[in-house]
């Protein structure tokens, strides 16, 4: 499968059941819940880096203890395969910052 297929809510959802992100028409949301500001620019300074690894970035909303994230393939027009890949990884950095889905 080509890395730019446009996956729908169907394509998504057994990948997506269990974590803290779901599919919202053309875009992946979920957002993590931490003990401060500083704790979550931690875990939005750990996205980032797995975000520049990968080539892929999200949209990002930052609060006092609170991350948002807004995954799409913008080059594709909506989600695809690198944005699961994106979702796995930030919900594992969520988990190893102790952050919990909001």
């Amino acid at each position: 499968m080509d890395e730019r297929n446009i996956l729908s809510p169907t394509d998504t959802a057994d990948e997506l059941d269990g974590t803290a992100f779901r599919h919202t028409q053309d875009h992946l949301v979920a957002a993590f819940t931490t003990a401060d500001f500083r704790s979550a620019v931690r875990l939005l300074d750990a996205v980032a880096v797995v975000a520049d690894e990968l080539n892929h970035h999200p949209d990002v909303r930052l609060g006092w203890g609170r991350v948002e994230f807004a995954l799409t393939s913008h080059d594709a027009g909506g989600v695809t395969r690198r944005d699961l890949e994106l979702a796995r990884r930030i919900g594992e950095i969520a988990a190893e910052h102790s952050a919990k889905p909001a």
